[in-house]
Protein backbone atom coordinates (compact mmCIF):
# COMPACT_ATOMS: atom_id res chain seq x y z
CA UNK A 1 0.00 0.00 0.00
CA UNK A 2 0.94 3.82 -0.46
CA UNK A 3 0.87 6.04 1.85
CA UNK A 4 -1.62 8.50 1.57
CA UNK A 5 -0.93 10.69 4.64
CA UNK A 6 1.99 11.45 7.10
CA UNK A 7 1.21 9.38 9.65
CA UNK A 8 0.70 6.43 7.46
CA UNK A 9 3.75 7.05 5.84
CA UNK A 10 5.62 7.65 9.18
CA UNK A 11 4.05 4.16 10.44
CA UNK A 12 5.53 2.48 7.30
CA UNK A 13 8.85 3.28 7.68
CA UNK A 14 8.86 2.81 11.49
CA UNK A 15 7.28 -0.19 11.62
CA UNK A 16 7.21 -2.03 8.21
CA UNK A 17 10.68 -0.69 7.49
CA UNK A 18 12.22 -0.52 10.17
CA UNK A 19 14.16 2.84 9.98
CA UNK A 20 14.80 4.73 12.75
CA UNK A 21 12.89 8.52 11.46
CA UNK A 22 15.96 10.34 12.50
CA UNK A 23 16.89 13.79 11.18
CA UNK A 24 20.22 12.20 9.99
CA UNK A 25 18.09 10.07 7.57
CA UNK A 26 15.22 12.80 6.82
CA UNK A 27 18.22 14.98 5.22
CA UNK A 28 19.95 12.42 3.60
CA UNK A 29 16.98 11.65 1.57
CA UNK A 30 15.83 14.85 0.95
CA UNK A 31 19.30 15.60 -0.72
CA UNK A 32 18.28 13.24 -2.91
CA UNK A 33 14.96 13.96 -3.45
CA UNK A 34 15.26 17.79 -3.89
CA UNK A 35 18.23 16.66 -7.05
CA UNK A 36 15.97 16.08 -9.73
CA UNK A 37 18.80 14.85 -11.98
CA UNK A 38 19.50 12.19 -9.21
CA UNK A 39 18.49 8.46 -10.96
CA UNK A 40 17.28 7.27 -7.23
CA UNK A 41 14.95 10.12 -7.77
CA UNK A 42 14.22 9.47 -11.16
CA UNK A 43 13.55 6.00 -10.78
CA UNK A 44 11.05 7.00 -7.61
CA UNK A 45 9.37 9.40 -9.88
CA UNK A 46 8.99 6.84 -12.56
CA UNK A 47 7.55 3.84 -10.00
CA UNK A 48 5.51 6.65 -8.10
CA UNK A 49 4.96 9.60 -10.18
CA UNK A 50 5.80 13.40 -9.09
CA UNK A 51 2.86 13.68 -6.84
CA UNK A 52 4.10 11.05 -4.53
CA UNK A 53 7.54 12.38 -4.29
CA UNK A 54 6.14 15.32 -3.77
CA UNK A 55 4.17 14.15 -0.99
CA UNK A 56 7.37 12.59 0.29
CA UNK A 57 9.28 15.30 0.03
CA UNK A 58 6.43 16.96 2.25
CA UNK A 59 6.24 14.45 4.43
CA UNK A 60 10.63 14.55 5.27
CA UNK A 61 10.14 18.17 5.68
CA UNK A 62 7.40 17.67 9.01
CA UNK A 63 9.13 14.62 10.28
CA UNK A 64 12.68 17.61 10.62
CA UNK A 65 9.83 19.75 11.89
CA UNK A 66 8.51 17.69 14.80
CA UNK A 67 12.13 16.33 16.15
Amino acid sequence: MIPQTFEQWKSCIINDCKINLTEEFARQRLAVYWDEGNPETCKFVQLYGEQHLQNIIQWLEMALKSD
